[in-house]
């Protein structure tokens, strides 16, 4: 039988579908001035969908649907610039951004010469093709002579159009990037299913451009900003202009540039930011200085390798010099052995630095890191401290190659590390180090939230034979507890009812805190929607496991793994037997009155941790947010706030103090 055909209303309701869509992305992506709320936005995108479903002859390249491709994409071909992508000259001090003004001048016949001056982003170099207003192709800047056609993984960049409102062939040139908070997120999910890190965000979007699912590209939260366009190969008259120009079409630019009448008030620019850089979230790690007037530059021209209208002048390095004192193997929850190098200690970015991860064996060895080596170690904005280079021509005569384990230096069990990965690991589920930070991340605040279970406690309870395995924290007595040091009768009753209390976090939460492999929050939170019971997971086979959606075979494999081991099976069946809930909890039938509103919480709630609060927001149909942005609607204000406070001000966003929130959420006295 036949699909129908979409009739005329049916094809113009999609037209202004897309249209509309295009529209409200714009808005909340590029602008961070949303319109409506997220709610009302995915009804918009579920209705296009579904006319899409039932017409396919509706679907069109430019369809916000197609953002993320249906399936992996089989390699990356190789694309020629139609003109080459050039790295631009750095200086690194004002004497040498002075002599580029000299050599300006003095190619151009001497007198006053303009500029813009933007933020160095920290990226990856793109080049993107629109065709008749529709966006043809993405390719990286590669060698600047040819780069790889990443089509399908830059369309799911949700601030880049698909349409746009130009004929012929237009192409605009900027850079990819992680925002700093996505780059957190994404390392934390690394971490939690025990894989190595990203030492910073510009080699996490590299790595995420070049992957061969969009679907996971898309996950990764990726930026761009553009500052380059040009329309059948002519430019617009001015830099500034084809940035305002940009802006128009609807692109993202960095939001910091500025037009510079002389070249003193470019080099203010850079001081200014040079200050200010921290504040940003994203990695510039300097300002390029491009003369404004296009004749100008064209007059100017190109060396083999670099513009002759161009500058980049790099903000001070926060990178320093230390002494390799030590090196040490650090074993975490998932049994992952990581080398960590013990530092001298080192003032960075106004932080003390004394440690610093290796990441794996084959780094360790890449690398050729020794004991009493001295090393340049790079830190910036809230990225973890990372070795860049070892000063061999200073290293000690007789300094030799680190030995890596054959056993784990906690227990001494067999150290494996499975084929394919970088990560050796202990074989022991009862090490004590694994169980130290398995117990750690059990109690953390986003798995059961065991307030005053703390490293310090732990500890002392892992010394005293108090607990040998996770299950026993449900068997503590009063008596046990009192006499330990540092807790006293309050603290030991405090902490009994912290445990009895994260018998209902629920499946989801219970999940996370088991620590399978792989399965951090937002994968327990599908498994737990999907089987509903612990015991339904632990029945399920691999077919079952990877119809759940974001379940794939690498999941469903530690899954399985995970419950075929026989301590698994006993961790959870005494989790059972102490009453730990392992039910996915069913959704609130109640009223919404919060429905399309967005919350931030800051400072210390004196009557609830955060985690009851965001619960008691999201329960009432309200959506908790971690930053202020003009989509916030309230800033819930407990003591001590911090800087979200003085951003909720800038943006006019209410503020509400501890008793109004209470009200709100139905909790006043």
């Amino acid at each position: 039988m036949s699909s129908p055909h979409a009739g005329p209303k049916d094809r113009a309701r999609a037209a202004a579908l897309r249209e509309t869509i295009a529209y409200h992305e714009r808005k909340y992506y590029v602008e961070n001035d949303p319109q409506i709320a997220d709610a009302e936005f995915d009804r918009l995108m579920a209705e296009l969908r579904g006319l899409e479903a039932r017409f396919p002859e509706l679907v069109t390249p430019e369809s916000p649907t197609r953002r993320v491709g249906e399936r992996p994409v089989e390699g990356f071909p190789t694309v020629v610039h139609r003109t080459p992508m050039l790295s631009i000259d750095n200086g690194y001090t004002e004497d040498e951004v002075r002599e580029f003004e000299d050599r300006v001048r003095k190619l151009l016949g001497g007198g006053p010469v303009a500029y813009t001056a933007e933020l160095k982003i920290d990226g990856l170099g793109i080049s993107i093709l629109y065709r008749d207003g529709r966006f043809a192709r993405a390719v990286t800047r590669g060698d600047g002579v040819r780069g790889d056609d990443v089509s399908a993984n830059v369309k799911t960049i949700r601030s880049l159009p698909l349409e746009i409102p130009l004929r012929g062939e237009v192409e605009v040139r900027g850079e990819v990037y992680l925002p700093f908070d996505s780059f957190r997120r994404l390392n934390r999910e690394r971490e939690e299913a025990g894989e190595a890190l990203f030492a910073n965000p510009r080699n996490a979007a590299a790595g995420s451009i070049r992957l061969l699912d969009p679907r996971l590209v898309a996950s990764r939260g990726l930026g761009a900003f553009l500052y380059y366009l040009t329309r059948g190969g002519e430019e617009e008259p001015t830099q500034w202009g084809a940035l305002r120009r940009l802006r128009e079409l609807g692109f993202p630019t960095e939001p910091h540039s500025r037009p510079c009448r002389t070249l003193d008030e470019a080099l203010a620019f850079f001081r200014e930011w040079s200050a200010k850089r921290d504040s940003l979230d994203f990695d510039a790690d300097g300002i390029v200085i491009k003369v404004d007037d296009a004749a100008a530059r064209r007059e100017l021209g190109t060396t083999a390798k670099s513009p002759r209208w161009a500058v980049s002048y790099k903000f001070p390095a926060r990178q320093a010099t230390t002494r390799v004192e030590d090196i040490v193997i650090q074993v975490g929850r998932t049994g992952a052995l990581t080398p960590v190098a013990v530092l001298a200690p080192v003032r960075l970015s106004g932080a003390t630095i004394s440690r610093s991860t290796l990441h794996n064996e084959e780094e360790l060895r890449r690398k050729d890191v020794r004991v009493g080596d001295t090393v340049l170690i790079e830190r910036s904005g809230d990225v973890i401290p990372r070795v860049v280079a070892v000063m061999k021509e200073r290293r000690p005569r007789g300094a030799r190659p680190f030995a890596w384990p054959a056993r784990c230096p906690v227990c001494g069990s067999k150290a494996f590390r499975p084929e394919g990965e970088a990560i050796s690991r202990c074989a022991n589920a009862s090490c004590p180090a694994r169980l130290r930070e398995s117990i750690l991340h059990y109690a953390s605040r986003r798995a059961m939230d065991i307030d005053g279970l703390g490293e310090a406690v732990v500890d002392q309870l892992l010394a005293a034979g108090l607990v040998r395995a996770i299950p026993d924290l449900y068997s503590l007595r009063y008596d046990d507890l009192v006499g330990l040091e540092r807790l006293g009768p309050k603290s030991a009753r405090n902490l009994l009812d912290a445990i009895a209390a994260s018998k209902d976090r629920g499946l989801a939460r219970l999940l996370f805190a088991l620590g399978i492999r792989h399965v951090g929050e937002r994968l327990a939170q599908t498994l737990a929607a999907r089987f509903g019971t612990l015991g339904a997971l632990e029945a399920a086979g691999a077919d079952a496991l990877v119809e759940a959606e974001d379940v794939g075979p690498k999941v469903a494999e530690s899954v399985l793994f995970f419950f075929a081991q026989p301590e698994s099976r006993e961790l959870v069946r005494r989790l059972r037997r102490a009453g730990v809930e392992d039910r996915a909890a069913k959704a609130s039938a109640g009223p919404k009155p919060l429905a399309g509103e967005v919350f931030v919480i800051t400072g210390t709630l004196r009557s609830m941790g955060r985690d009851e609060a965001r619960g008691l927001l999201e329960g009432l149909g309200a959506e908790v947010g971690s930053s202020v942005t003009r989509k916030t609607t309230g800033l819930i204000v407990g003591e001590a706030p911090g800087s979200k406070l003085d951003r909720a001000r800038e943006l006019g966003v209410r503020a509400l103090n501890e008793g109004e929130f209470l009200r709100l959420v139905g909790r006043a006295p």
